[in-house]
């Protein structure tokens, strides 16, 4: 029950941070590309960029920061996520522009920050 529930939310703000990206002209490409390694959230791209996106959520910042939750582990598993997934769509890992930006959700939606490049490789 619990699961499902938190599904149910992570699939509201990540609808959330879907239109919000593309508001702000992104085009979507996939979203909850699942792997053993990890899952991207959103991939969408801007211009020729393509962009991995962690959406994150809280209700209050009581306990710190939404984006401040990724931690060292987490960020491996979506580089590694990321490069699979550009393997698996044929593209070069060297020559293909990429980057992990995080939007963070506060106070149950009414908040939306987006900070680009906010995970690094390696």
């Amino acid at each position: 029950m619990v699961l499902s529930s938190r599904k149910t939310i992570g699939d509201k703000y990540e609808l959330q941070a879907k239109e919000y990206l593309t508001q702000q002209g992104m085009h979507f490409v996939e979203q909850n590309f699942l792997a053993k390694c990890g899952e991207l959230d959103l991939i969408m791209r801007e211009g020729g960029t393509f962009v991995f996106v962690e959406v994150r959520y809280r209700t209050s910042n009581r306990f710190g920061h939404a984006a401040e939750t990724i931690t060292a582990n987490k960020m491996r598993k979506l580089v590694n996520t990321a490069n699979l997934w550009l393997k698996k769509k044929k593209l070069n890992l060297h020559s293909t522009d990429f980057r992990f930006d995080v939007v963070a959700i506060h106070q149950n939606g009414d908040h939306i920050e987006w900070i680009k490049n906010a995970i690094t490789e390696g």
